[in-house]
């Protein structure tokens, strides 16, 4: 019943790796790695070692799908807003560069919002992503 309410309320509850391979195991690319990922009532993220895969069931029946991704090393910028008192929600947002060359004169760049409930630590992902985003702006710049 808490991770219904959580889902309607528009938070993330965080799913088994096994559960993620064997529902959407079909859209991995060969040697991709499930590392975690977490539903929001018929949606659901997936970060892998490369990508992180956002699946979006559309529709009244949830038969039409959407997949995207958003590659890790285009990601420059994590943000996070935590939780606070009311029906506050924590926040993570990832900034990264949506152009298919990130060194180009006219890069696009773009934005996704993930919003977690109150209890989730959000913390260790912002971290990991942060560390991810610092990384690959050296790289980039470099």
């Amino acid at each position: 019943m808490a991770n219904l309410l959580s889902g309607l309320f528009g938070n993330y509850s965080e799913m088994s790796v096994q559960e993620l391979k064997s529902q959407y195991g079909m859209y991995l690319m060969p040697e991709e790695e499930v590392q975690m990922g977490f539903r929001l009532v018929r949606d659901t993220f997936i970060i892998t070692n490369e990508r992180i895969v956002l699946i979006d069931h559309q529709g009244v029946t949830g038969k039409k799908t959407r997949v995207a991704s958003i590659d890790l090393d285009a990601i420059f910028e994590v943000t996070m807003e935590t939780a606070g008192t009311g029906f506050d929600d924590s926040e993570l947002t990832i900034h990264y560069i949506a152009s298919p060359y990130y060194k180009a004169n006219n890069i696009q760049i773009a934005s996704y919002k993930f919003e977690f409930g109150k209890k989730f630590n959000l913390q260790p992902l912002y971290v990991a992503l942060l560390t991810l985003a610092h990384r690959n702006k050296k790289r980039i710049n470099g």
